[in-house]
């Protein structure tokens, strides 16, 4: 008998690398694969999940800290590679991702869902510095699931596409505090503050208030700084920000994503 479940698995989380399983019975995918190959195997072997079993890789963008294995997990497993057109054409030219088969690259667009096996999968527009930047959702059955990370800003359109999520991985990179009387030089801090920069810990508590009544249960917080962020704080900002902005409103269990270990399984 079939069963109608969706998994999401943090493999890693931050700004040295991120790598997400999102699963069914039937489809197993990653997003991003910024992290080495084996690290990402051996992430996978904690979730009974083979490698060879994978049925793609989504790429947000082109950045390193996301596709740093993508070429070695590609060429190992002949993974097929979704992203948009100008995201594929950044990582072509990236000597670091090494040769990758022309037919491995499967062309996506913003706002044009596709499927893969049983999975629906929406593209979702962000704002980045970078070529043509997505997130994504997932359904299956009458489950959704979302990824958003290395967002500058938000807006209507991204909480209409993140409403109705199940589960949502969320992008809390940065303490505002943490990063402003920090060391990184200042164009640095300026990027990062940018509208597309990164989301802080206050501004992802803001865009989860803006879910709030609706379905969402698990809420996994991702892609913290190593320099500009605490776990603790990130949980403790963001849990006291949604209590005040929702009075309360938005019931979820809040979990935070480790950087460097795989962490935050939840089903649904």
């Amino acid at each position: 008998m079939e069963r109608n479940y969706m998994q999401m698995y943090s493999i890693a989380s931050g700004s040295s690398g991120n790598c997400i399983y999102v699963g069914t019975e039937k489809t197993h995918l990653l997003v991003d694969a910024g992290i080495s190959g084996k690290r990402i195997e051996n992430g996978l072997k904690n979730l009974s999940v083979d490698p060879k079993s994978l049925s793609g890789v989504l790429v947000t963008h082109e950045h390193r800290d996301h596709i740093q294995g993508l070429g070695v997990l590609s060429r190992r497993y002949h993974l097929p590679i979704y992203a948009t057109e100008e995201t594929i054409r950044e990582i072509v030219s990236c000597s670091a991702a090494g040769k990758i088969d022309d037919s491995l690259f499967h062309e996506i667009c913003p706002d044009e869902g596709f499927c893969i096996r049983d999975m629906e999968i929406m593209p979702v527009h962000i704002s980045h510095d970078a070529a043509n930047p997505v997130c994504y959702t997932f359904r299956h059955g009458d489950k959704k699931m979302g990824i958003a990370t290395d967002l500058g800003t938000y807006n209507e359109y991204l909480v209409k596409h993140l409403q109705e999520c199940d589960v949502l991985l969320l992008e809390s990179n940065h303490d505002r505090h943490m990063l402003e009387t920090g060391i990184y030089p200042y164009q640095l801090k300026r990027r990062i503050l940018g509208n597309k920069g990164h989301l802080s810990n206050d501004l992802a508590a803001g865009l989860l208030s803006k879910l709030a009544g609706r379905r969402l249960k698990h809420v996994l917080l991702g892609h913290l700084s190593k320099e500009n962020n605490l776990p603790e704080l990130a949980f403790m900002t963001v849990k006291y920000e949604l209590e005040r902005l929702t009075a309360g409103a938005l019931e979820c269990d809040i979990q935070v994503a480790d950087r460097m270990q795989p962490s935050c399984y939840v089903q649904v």
